[in-house]
């Protein structure tokens, strides 16, 4: 079983990914799109990454706005999986992302 991070690990990473935060336990980023479309083609990309990855983010869409939310929930929390599949959204994504 994958362990969960450590508050000092945790810290660590989120350094390198500043537009993600934790709420409730969950690594989580909400991004704002200009319209609907492109939110849906951003969560359809997002699908195929986690598919390939084999671990899926819960994705909340409100029209133009997605929040991804990560967290391993066989390891009660935010694992290095958590950690490697949002780099891995921002590393793909980065062309649909836009500016924060």
């Amino acid at each position: 079983m994958t362990k969960t991070l450590d508050p000092t690990q945790l810290q660590t990473s989120l350094a390198s990914l500043p537009a993600w935060n934790v709420e409730r336990g969950e690594l989580v980023r909400t991004i704002t799109f200009k319209d609907f479309r492109e939110a849906m083609k951003f969560v359809s990309h997002v699908a195929d990454l986690a598919e390939k990855a084999g671990h899926h983010p819960d994705i909340d869409i409100r029209y133009n706005k997605v929040r991804l939310a990560l967290v391993t929930h066989d390891a009660g929390g935010i694992t290095q999986n958590d950690i490697s599949l949002a780099h891995e959204i921002v590393k793909k994504s980065y062309e649909m992302l836009p500016e924060d």
